[in-house]
């Protein structure tokens, strides 16, 4: 065979496996019983996931939303310090030049 040929007959057979594996995922998207396994699944995932949450609560020890939770709000803190220090420092240098005197030592 050639190499034309090969690739036709890849073609062909890639065209076949792609529409059966389509026609699994319907008939598998259709069935009554795995859309209830599933549910069952993500259920069990859910109040699993709230209880690990409430055990490690118990413990006193922050999960992983309440890390996160705190990263974002320091994040947030940070980000208004540093437009503080930004400001103090136009003010530093507003009023060394009010004063006619070099600016002051940088505060970063």
């Amino acid at each position: 065979m050639d190499q034309s040929a090969d690739e036709g007959l890849r073609e062909r057979f890639s065209a076949r496996g792609e529409e059966a594996l389509n026609e699994l995922a319907q008939l598998l998207l259709d069935n009554p019983w795995l859309k209830h396994a599933l549910g069952v699944a993500f259920d069990a995932r859910e109040r699993a996931s709230v209880a690990g949450a409430h055990a490690i609560r118990g413990l006193n020890l922050p999960t992983a939303s309440d890390t996160d939770r705190l990263e974002r709000r320091l994040r947030a803190v940070s980000e208004r310090l540093e437009e503080v220090e930004d400001a103090l420092d136009r003010v530093s240098r507003e009023i060394a030049a009010l004063r006619g005197g070099a600016p002051g030592p940088a505060s970063h």
